[in-house]
C-alpha cells in the first residue's frame, strides 16, 4: 500500500478538554499560563503525531497571546489543528477556548502556534507528509505558515 503523500487539516485535528482545578491556578483562583500552555503543547503534539505518523517534538513555540482568564471550575477546550508541513515540521495552529459551568458563557482565552519536528526510530529528524488545505480558511493559514517562518528565521 502506497503512502499518502499529502493530507487536510482535518485528518488530524485534536480536541482536549480539561477542567480548571485548584492545583492549575495561582492564589486567586486563575488558570496559570504555563499550565494552559502545557495542555496546549499536548494537543499538538497529538496533531504532530497523527498527521506525520512519527513521533514529534516540540522544536519551538513561535507566539502565545492570552487573551482572557479562565477561573476554577471552568471548562477549557483545546483545538490544534496543522497550518502546514515544511519537510520535517510542522506548525500547528493551536487555540483555547474557556467555558463557564453556571452561565455557559464561552470566550477565547489564547491562541499560540507551535513548531513540531518529526523523528524517526532513531530520534533523527524524518520527512513528513504534506498537507494539502481544502477551505479558504486553511489556506490563508498555510500561505501565512511560509510567512511566519520567513520571519522566524531572518
Amino acid at each position: 500500500m502506497k503512502a499518502l503523500s499529502y493530507k487536510a487539516p482535518s485528518d488530524s485535528e485534536t480536541i482536549k478538554t480539561e477542567v480548571v482545578c485548584p492545583n492549575d491556578t495561582n492564589p486567586m483562583g486563575i488558570l496559570q499560563g504555563g499550565r494552559l500552555v502545557e495542555w496546549m503543547d499536548i494537543a499538538a503534539a497529538v496533531c504532530a503525531q497523527t498527521h506525520a505518523e512519527k513521533i514529534c517534538v516540540t522544536a519551538c513555540i513561535n507566539r502565545v497571546d492570552f487573551s482572557a482568564a479562565a477561573k476554577v471550575g471552568d471548562i477549557i477546550t483545546i483545538s490544534a489543528r496543522i497550518t502546514r508541513a515544511f519537510k520535517t515540521s510542522m506548525e500547528i495552529f493551536v487555540f483555547a477556548f474557556a467555558k463557564t459551568v453556571m452561565d455557559g458563557k464561552n470566550y477565547l482565552i489564547s491562541e499560540a502556534y507551535f513548531i513540531f519536528v518529526a523523528l524517526d526510530e532513531y530520534g533523527k529528524t524524518t520527512p513528513v507528509i504534506g498537507v494539502a488545505p481544502v477551505t479558504a480558511a486553511e489556506k490563508k493559514q498555510f500561505n501565512a505558515a511560509l510567512v511566519r517562518k520567513k520571519k522566524m528565521f531572518s
